[in-house]
């Protein structure tokens, strides 16, 4: 088989992710509908559900849906509250298995990470083994299944990773993106929610291959720059690149709570979570810091980051999580809920090849 000419991507999603957690944990959970968010009160409560496992999805239950709906839907389900640091423990461990694979990595939140494998395969075969083997290892080491896409760019990667769920292996060749691009509702595309969503409809646009056959200048017109971006998508073009590993600027996590929240003391024991998974990283490539930056974002999306360089370069867990606290004292205002909360580190000093990075 002839050698790969372009990029080989894969994007990694974690099956049904908080409700598999919550299975391994407690065996006694598999067979049975599963769903993790708020607490129905008896169809009472407030809140919406985070995920679901496959057995509540046969019910119509799925994520987002009003706890509320949830329980009116499948009132014989198992109903357990969101266990943050749980799966920020175990979503650690996962991405740092899919980093080992790839020299271009990047996180998508708790459950989902692209890979560039562009320099590791010679062609679809080995790229298609190299997944299998990915998936072993997981499912090996933690018991859980994930879905994995491949194409020549992000775009058709995450697209792909969610056609053969659970379990699912999908493959896009270069030459196949059009065809596979074209029978797609639009609501698919990367960037396209319900509101662009309608608005498209209204053009008549239903399908990514409408959208691909639409005037480019008509949707400029509609949507500005987005509408360019839209229409390169529609394609199949997608020139983003992999986060790289090998030039690390910073190392960060973030998390968005399942329900907005003002308890701080949650606040904290996440900021903390945070903290020691960006110290676990930082440790295992061999690097100084000398910078602390969180991010703060409100109920209302208003985001605010808040750095501090220190006087001294350092690589202790407590210098993270002390001046992490203080940067975020100033942002608990009784009268404002925290939607997303994050922790990084930069200036960051190789103490291996002792060149500064950045």
């Amino acid at each position: 088989m002839a050698a790969l000419q372009h990029r080989v991507i894969f994007h990694v999603d974690m099956d049904q992710f908080f409700a598999a957690v919550e299975e391994q944990l407690r065996p006694d959970l598999k067979g049975k509908p599963v769903v993790v968010g708020a607490d129905p009160k008896d169809g009472k409560g407030r809140g919406v559900v985070s995920t679901c496992n496959y057995e509540a999805r046969k019910y119509g239950v799925k994520s987002g849906m009003p706890i509320t709906k949830a329980w009116r839907l499948c009132p014989e389900a198992v109903f357990l509250p969101v266990n943050i640091p749980l799966y920020l423990q175990v979503s650690s461990r996962i991405m740092s298995i899919l980093r080992s694979y790839a020299e271009k990595f990047e996180s998508w939140g708790l459950d989902e990470a692209f890979l560039d494998v562009s320099s590791r395969v010679e062609n679809i075969e080995e790229a298609k083994q190299l997944a299998s083997q990915i998936k072993k290892e997981i499912h090996e080491k933690e018991g859980l299944t994930c879905s994995i896409g491949i194409g020549p760019n992000k775009l058709i990667a995450k697209l792909a990773s969610d056609m053969q769920k659970p379990d699912g292996l999908t493959i896009v060749e270069d030459e196949d993106v059009k065809a596979f691009l074209e029978p797609l509702d639009i609501d698919r595309l990367l960037w396209v929610g319900k509101k662009t969503a309608r608005k498209l409809n209204k053009l008549g646009i239903k399908t990514i291959g409408d959208l691909s056959r639409y005037d480019p200048s008509v949707l400029v017109e509609k949507f500005g720059v987005l509408g360019t971006q839209l229409y390169l998508y529609a394609q199949g073009q997608d020139r983003s690149e992999v986060g790289f590993q090998s030039e690390v600027k910073s190392i960060g996590r973030n998390v968005t709570f399942e329900k907005d929240t003002s308890d701080w003391n949650l606040v904290f024991k996440v900021l903390d979570k945070l903290c020691e998974d960006v110290h676990k990283e930082l440790d295992q490539n061999h690097f100084l810091f000398k910078t602390v930056t969180i991010t703060v974002r409100y109920e209302n999306f208003e985001t605010h980051t808040h750095g501090r360089t220190l006087p001294f370069l350092t690589s202790r867990l407590e210098d993270i999580k002390k001046t992490a606290h203080e940067l975020l004292q100033p942002y608990l205002r009784p009268e404002r809920k925290i939607r997303l909360i994050g922790a990084r580190v930069s200036s960051l000093v190789s103490t291996e090849k002792q060149t500064k990075l950045a």
